[in-house]
């Protein structure tokens, strides 16, 4: 198919901010979404946005700490929706702060709702991609993955380098059975960076300095729209890669 049009596509996080972005730049390309959040209510208003935009869509409560819950749910994803074709595993619950400050649970935390949770979605979702003959797998990941200094946000990325690796291991294993798996690393004015940004006004201003675009992106136009081009049919051949959509500021290698 060279299109993406009357695809489905989970998108976990779709009740705001980033997730919501994917799913909105999506849908707009004609792909149905199973929008899952851990508050329906959220996720059933993404779905109001969705439906105007001429898609089916459908809201799935799910708290990805409940890893347990997840095979069961991408099995009703497929009997609503009548397949998936794209995953977006965006949620994210975890904590920041200095690691000598941290608990053990605290930490463990940010890697069962990450790399625990995306294992679970990928798992579940393989063989039905696999039958299907073809697959697109998103995880989004962060930028901290790689700064000189992670002072506070080491646990955050240390779970998010896991998943990299995570993804990186299933585009190798499952490319022949017609999967990809990326992963994409951005920067977006979702509700937790903007309330950042006006609570912390200094600090928010020496961080958007240090991108070359100038600004942080939007969720939608700058975040869900590239998403929608790399799960797209012009994208086939990259796999296994780490997309950074930050304006310029992290260095990958």
């Amino acid at each position: 198919m060279d299109t993406l049009q009357g695809k489905v596509a989970l998108v976990t996080g779709a009740g705001q901010g980033v997730g919501q972005g994917i799913a909105l730049a999506l849908a707009s390309e004609g792909v149905n979404i199973a929008a899952v959040g851990r508050t329906l209510s959220k996720v059933e208003e993404t779905c109001v946005l969705l439906r105007e935009r001429g898609v089916k869509a459908q809201a799935f409560e799910l708290d990805v700490l409940k890893t347990e819950s997840i095979p069961a749910l991408v099995e009703d994803v497929v009997a609503a929706m009548g397949g998936v074709d794209i995953l977006i595993n965006n949620a994210y619950s975890g904590n920041l702060g200095k690691l000598a400050d941290m608990s053990d649970r605290e930490f463990q935390k940010g890697f069962v709702s990450g790399p625990f949770a995306a294992f679970a979605f990928m798992k579940a979702c393989y063989p039905h991609m696999k039958a299907a003959g073809a697959g697109e797998i998103v995880n989004i990941v962060t930028s901290a993955m790689v700064r000189w200094d992670p002072t506070d946000y080491g646990a955050y990325a240390a779970a998010k380098q896991a998943l990299r690796s995570l993804t990186r291991t299933a585009a190798s294993e499952w490319a022949k059975d017609g999967i990809r798996a990326n992963n994409v690393a951005p920067h977006a004015l979702s509700p937790a960076l903007k309330w950042w940004t006006e609570n912390r006004p200094e600090e928010a201003a020496e961080f958007i300095a240090g991108i070359p675009a100038g600004r942080i992106g939007e969720c939608e136009d700058d975040i869900g729209r590239a998403v929608a081009a790399l799960v797209g049919p012009s994208m086939q051949y990259m796999t296994g890669a780490t997309l950074p959509l930050d304006g310029g500021q992290a260095y990958f290698g």
